[in-house]
């Protein structure tokens, strides 16, 4: 599934779009960042009911004591819209936010 790769390869890897996270996450220890980060990129507990499109797009995990949230969405070229097609890079945007839960 191309959506799934194209996920996969941001989470994992910071290619083929944008990563930011939220205030909550900003503000904590860099080397607890850098823990949920790694977390993220090998995160592979996908199934049904955690994700029922199969596009590797969000989940919930935790990393020590915290819990996160990770979310992959896809906008247009500019950021104003949602993508016209999702499974074409040529005109998508993926951006990637790692926030608390309670941010979202």
């Amino acid at each position: 599934m191309r959506i799934r790769t194209l996920n996969d390869r941001l989470r994992k890897t910071g290619v083929g779009g944008r990563m930011v996270m939220t205030a909550g996450v900003a503000a904590l220890p860099a080397t607890e960042i850098v823990a949920i980060l790694l977390a993220i990129s090998s995160f592979d507990a996908f199934d049904a009911a955690n994700d029922p499109w199969g596009e590797h797009d969000c989940a919930l995990l935790h990393v020590g004591e915290r819990q996160l949230f990770w979310k992959i969405d896809c906008y247009d070229r500019k950021l104003a819209n949602l993508s016209p097609d999702p499974a074409d890079p040529a005109v998508t945007t993926r951006v990637m936010t790692v926030m608390l839960p309670e941010e979202y």
